[in-house]
């Protein structure tokens, strides 16, 4: 599949296949290309932490508070990042201009990451809302989790949505 149709295909997936689990080749596979992205001074910091199975469905509680991500129950596996810190020369030119560059490296890595899933015929869904404290218990770390990827094969029901996104106009400005 090239780029175009990757971009003009790829949705976020709320039906999950509960009983079709991505064995862990597609997964390395899919975590390969998140290694690969760009990240400022080659810094990466990130860490990806993979859940499967029971610990799968302890994730997906975590993301179910106050009624939302319903469908994370029926999501079989899960990729939590967690933010780490810059290398050294990273810090520093974080310091000096004044900007935490870590944000955008972890969604060049996300974006690399939903892409190459996608080619492989998985689906996802990037997550914002879950339980912190719960996630890190679970993970035993400190680190900040910043995004949960739900991950695993859509329902044969899971129909392609047309996007609603603004127009090019409302997003460039030409100078």
């Amino acid at each position: 599949m090239d780029y175009k149709k990757m971009t003009e295909t790829r949705q976020s997936c709320r039906a999950f296949d509960p009983v079709r689990t991505p064995d862990r080749a597609v997964l390395t596979q899919v975590l390969e290309a998140a290694r690969l992205a760009p990240s400022a001074c080659n810094s990466q910091p990130y860490h990806f932490y993979v859940a499967v199975d029971g610990t799968a469905r302890a994730v997906g509680a975590a993301t179910q508070s106050l009624g939302m991500n319903k469908f994370a129950g029926d999501c079989p596996a899960f990729i939590v990042v967690a933010e780490q810190p810059y290398n050294r020369s990273a810090a520093v030119g974080a310091k000096l201009k004044d900007q935490d560059y870590r944000a955008a490296d972890i969604g060049l890595a996300v974006s690399q990451l939903v892409y190459r899933a996608h080619e492989l015929g998985l689906s996802t869904c990037i997550l914002g809302w879950f339980d912190e404290k719960t996630l890190q218990a679970l993970l035993n770390t400190n680190a900040r989790v910043r995004l949960i990827i739900a991950i695993g094969y859509a329902r044969a029901d899971d129909a392609l949505r047309t996007k609603k996104r603004k127009s090019l106009e409302e997003l460039v400005t030409w100078l």
